[in-house]
């Protein structure tokens, strides 16, 4: 598990290697699912998302993320998550 400040800490060091900037990041309790990105930057995460593990978490962030740079689930979108991906699992990113 990790603390709120930690996982805060560890989207912006993901943004930053993506060269993204989110505008907010926030963590509340969503009902339906882990997290959510707004049209003005705001990304929210469910506080369940703290209990996951290292890999977990990292997919999530990372889908989130790229939907600053692709708000739908496009080719580019789809392209550009899984390249990080493999980055993340390959221990890379």
């Amino acid at each position: 598990m990790v603390t709120k400040k930690e996982f805060k800490e560890e989207v912006m060091g993901l943004a930053k290697e993506l060269r993204l900037e989110p505008k907010e990041i926030h963590i509340r309790k969503m009902n339906k699912k882990w997290a959510s990105c707004s049209s003005k930057g705001r990304l929210t995460f469910d506080p369940s998302i703290l209990d996951l593990s290292d890999r977990e978490r990292a997919e999530i962030v990372l889908h989130e993320l790229i939907h600053l740079r692709y708000p739908n689930h496009g080719k580019m979108f789809n392209l550009m998550l899984s390249t990080h991906l493999s980055k993340t699992q390959k221990g890379q990113a």
